[in-house]
């Protein structure tokens, strides 16, 4: 009887396990800068829909984002312009300085019967991006 009580208890307890941060993570949330470059910070909120959605960087490295993620690119200073794509039609382009962190929040929502039914990407201000990085977790 004990084996029918102890074996959904301990399913349920190393389901709530957290998995420790990778080194890119812990580097990423340190917020550094990189000479010569800009930092673009990608972020889904945690309480976003689980449906996954994928952006790309200049037409070039995709990315798959998940609720309660973020992604960080280093970037040369200029132009850029980060798009959703596979009928995502998201986008937002900015002119990155040299020295300078931006943070987009990438939203989606859907259900996993329909998927992604609607996204939108928006630059977001450091405050609240920064907040919103330490809540996550890199991809």
């Amino acid at each position: 009887m004990w084996r029918f009580i102890l074996i959904p208890l301990f399913i349920v307890v190393a389901g709530c396990v957290q998995i420790p941060p990778s080194p890119q993570e812990i580097q990423a949330k340190k917020f550094e800068s990189v000479p010569g470059k800009a930092v673009i910070y990608i972020v889904r909120a945690p309480m976003d829909s689980h449906e996954a959605s994928g952006l790309l960087l200049d037409d070039t490295g995709p990315i798959t984002t998940l609720a309660g993620t973020f992604y960080r690119w280093e970037v040369t200073p200029g132009v850029h312009r980060v798009a959703g794509y596979a009928g995502a039609s998201e986008s937002v382009t900015l002119t990155a300085e040299a020295g300078k962190f931006y943070y987009l929040e990438h939203a989606v929502h859907g259900t996993p019967r329909s998927g992604p039914q609607f996204t939108f990407l928006r630059q977001i201000d450091e405050r609240n991006g920064r907040a919103l990085v330490m809540r996550a977790q890199h991809l």
